[in-house]
């Protein structure tokens, strides 16, 4: 009998696939960041952390030529992979995972790897396209069958404070105008109370530009979890633009001057991609987002 991926609800993956995803894209990410080379990696990454990822690599190629005098291997260990069931493609897993980047092994610094892993269709490989990182204790329970398998949320789940679909549109219009669709935190007050202070400080202001992105590789995904919500994992474009006053002059960082274009005089602006891990409770009363985790980039930057 045939199972066609395309049509049946099936495993996304089995544990085999899924551990062969994490196995490839470890060798190829220390690979790349042992050379600072972004083709090393390229084939593994895609989506909001491919892009993050690239363009990081390209910076550091440019300032270090030579590789990374720095690096150390990075080792994923007690991977626990949490797999949905789905039709068509593209498919999904989450893995979550500890590092090794944990300090002096204090306990209270633990933190958790959590990668998405997608795969476009049959004869594709396994790529990392969303990473977020978080203690363990924080993350949430997903919810998981009889059969050992998680539920994907559809892009225009209904039943949600916020369809995932809609989650970067909403994210952006929410730093842009405010207003209560996500709880206070870091990630959302605060970082509109820290961007309103950076505004206008002595001799440089700022302005800043939110645009969604939420197609093709760069596509929501998510999985339900026990208490009837979801977790998703979504990405959002950033712009930041300084000026500087006549009498001054930007310090542009020599990791930000490997990706300008154009000539730095009296302004710069950044791109920035970032991708968010965010719990989107079922809809109802004043349900609210939470962001759990979010990790950005520089991708792009163009002086004037």
């Amino acid at each position: 009998m045939t199972v066609h991926g395309e049509r049946e609800v099936i495993p996304s993956a089995t544990r085999a696939d899924a551990s062969g995803a994490l196995k490839a894209f470890v060798t190829a990410y220390n690979k790349a960041d042992k050379a600072y080379d972004p083709a090393l990696d390229a084939d593994r990454v895609t989506g909001a952390l491919g892009a993050i990822n690239q363009a990081g690599l390209k910076a550091k190629h440019v300032n270090n030529p030579q590789g990374n005098p720095d690096h150390t291997d990075l080792e994923l260990t007690d991977p626990h992979y949490t797999i949905p069931k789905m039709a068509g493609w593209p498919k999904f897993f989450v893995v979550e995972a500890d590092t090794n980047g944990d300090q002096d092994g204090d306990p209270a610094q633990d933190s958790s790897w959590l990668l998405v892993f997608t795969r476009s269709g049959p004869h594709a490989l396994w790529q990392a396209s969303y990473l977020t990182v978080l203690a363990p204790s924080r993350v949430p329970e997903f919810a998981v069958g009889k059969d050992g398998l998680a539920e994907a949320v559809k892009s225009d789940a209904p039943d949600l404070a916020t369809a995932p679909g809609q989650l970067s549109k909403a994210y952006t219009t929410y730093l842009q105008q405010g207003g209560d669709g996500f709880a206070p935190g870091a990630q959302t007050s605060g970082w509109r109370a820290q961007r309103e202070k950076d505004a206008s400080r002595p001799g440089v202001s700022r302005q800043y530009i939110d645009q969604p992105v939420a197609d093709g590789d760069f596509a929501p995904v998510g999985l339900r979890t026990k208490d009837g919500g979801a977790v998703i994992f979504f990405a959002s474009r950033h712009y930041e633009k300084e000026t500087a006053a006549k009498t001054l002059t930007l310090n542009v960082p020599p990791d930000v001057k490997a990706l300008t274009t154009g000539d730095v005089k009296q302004s710069i602006t950044l791109e920035r991609i970032s991708n968010q891990m965010v719990l989107d409770p079922k809809k109802g009363g004043d349900a609210q987002i939470r962001i759990l985790s979010r990790i950005q980039g520089l991708t792009a930057a163009k002086g004037e």
